[in-house]
């Protein structure tokens, strides 16, 4: 099992560059932060947590732009795997988004992976033309022009929503960018997963999810897919009989929340949470990542 870390972007505290650094050299193995392009004020879209209007955190309004986060990160990183928790594709256009994670992965060495939402956040959605009840319709066939524009020497799409003709477009990604969806662990859910990504990203406050892992073996199994999806699981403090309970069901990544505090705070945070996790594991962190 791979620790990493998310940090709640904000124009606040520690930047995403000096925390992809501080986490890499305190040994962790990815780095993950999250997008939303706007707020709008007023909105119909109840937050998951809250379930009102009313945020749980006021960075939800002063998000940075996970790209750029990310571009910063890999300028000062050499190893650590450079994810989002999550990416809202939906809310861009697909050719240049796909230029972009390409490019990223491209100058990163091969480490970018996609996180990806269908958008709680509704009104958000409306605002980018996305229709509330299509968002996971308009995300898949995102995905596969992006895909196509990733892997095809002349990439062509013809979908409901994203429609282009035979194109060239490079750099290509090192690897098969892997895909990973953050949503509710539901069947609809695992059924998406297994048709059109690889792995799963559990929401916050989903710590019991011994029968839900199964579930989504059973339906990436029955699917036809080979091997078992990735399973990144948020958590909140380490736990070894938790830690331990996820490794045998299937989960292949924790991840823990960075504070946007200074950059000593942070370096302090990480290295207290790498000697609880070595003591939990028996293993210690290695920042050369061998």
């Amino acid at each position: 099992m791979r620790f990493g870390i998310v940090l709640f972007t904000s124009d606040r505290g520690i930047t995403p560059a000096s925390a992809a650094r501080a986490a890499e050299d305190a040994g962790f193995d990815s780095f993950y932060v999250p997008e939303h392009t706007h707020i709008p004020v007023k909105r119909e879209a109840a937050h998951p947590q809250t379930g009102d209007a009313s945020l749980p955190d006021d960075r939800y309004m002063r998000t940075l732009d996970p790209w750029v986060s990310l571009a910063t990160a890999a300028s000062v990183t050499e190893r650590i795997e450079l994810a989002t928790a999550v990416a809202l594709p939906v809310e861009h256009d697909p050719i240049t988004l796909a230029k972009t994670i390409a490019t990223l992965d491209h100058l990163s060495g091969g480490r970018v992976v996609l996180g990806a939402g269908f958008g709680w956040n509704t009104d958000e959605l409306t605002d980018h033309g996305v229709p509330p009840k299509k968002r996971r319709t308009v995300l898949r066939e995102y995905l596969g022009a992006m895909r196509a524009l990733w892997t095809e020497e002349e990439a062509a799409y013809d979908g409901e929503h994203v429609r282009f003709g035979p194109s060239w477009a490079w750099p290509k990604p090192t690897r098969t960018v892997p895909v990973l969806i953050g949503a509710a662990g539901t069947e609809r859910t695992f059924h998406w997963i297994a048709e059109s990504a690889d792995g799963w990203i559990t929401t916050p406050g989903e710590t019991d999810i011994t029968d839900r892992l199964a579930l989504l073996r059973k339906i990436w199994t029955d699917a036809g897919r080979a091997g078992r999806p990735r399973v990144v699981a948020l958590d909140f403090k380490p736990d070894a009989e938790r830690l331990a309970a996820w490794a045998d069901g299937g989960v292949t990544d924790v991840l823990y929340g960075l504070p946007d505090k200074s950059d000593d705070e942070v370096r302090a945070y990480l290295g207290r949470l790498s000697g609880k996790l070595a003591t939990i594991t028996g293993v210690t962190p290695d920042p050369e990542g061998s």
